[in-house]
């Protein structure tokens, strides 16, 4: 059993409310929109990491992470990257290889709205975590939490750190 925590579009923040949760977790995974490698550092520092970076990182946050991850946790098949769309409106660069090739998790961040839903055409389960930086437009900072156990995905959580 895997316990994991999703966050994104950070732009550069990081505080202790996130740092809390960043505890509880056996592994953070970041959707994009990191903004320093100083937030992904303080994460790394305190548990295993995977992210992607998005539209606003700079050259040296995409030496560190890629624009796709695509990996198996336990029996879960995830595929992250931070401009995905959601189902059906999945990105023009994702569109093609999601039917293909569907994973079981699907995760992407960029809108700033947190949004769970499954493409029950698919059979892929979409999260967003919508935001947990101060920069964007989006009133409140959230997070997802949730457990990987075998095959399934399980004890979903929503987190709400306050307004931004």
């Amino acid at each position: 059993m895997t316990k994991i925590l999703l966050l994104s579009d950070t732009h550069g923040h990081m505080d202790d409310s996130i740092l809390k949760y960043v505890r509880q977790a056996d592994e953070v995974w970041h959707a994009g929109d990191i903004g320093s490698l100083k937030v992904t550092d303080q994460i790394e520092a305190l548990k295993p990491i995977r992210g992607v970076y998005g539209n606003i990182d700079d050259h040296m946050i995409q030496k560190e992470f890629p624009l796709h991850q695509r990996f198996h946790c336990e029996g879960v098949d995830v595929w992250i990257t931070h401009i995905g769309g959601y189902p059906p409106k999945y990105n023009g660069l994702v569109y093609k290889e999601i039917k293909a090739n569907p994973p079981k998790l699907f995760i992407s961040g960029h809108s700033h709205i947190l949004k769970v839903m499954m493409d029950k055409k698919l059979g892929v389960l979409h999260m967003n975590p919508g935001a947990c930086g101060k920069h964007g437009f989006h009133q409140v900072r959230t997070l997802l939490r949730f457990t990987i156990d075998g095959k399934e995905i399980k004890d979903l959580e929503v987190i709400e750190l306050g307004k931004r």
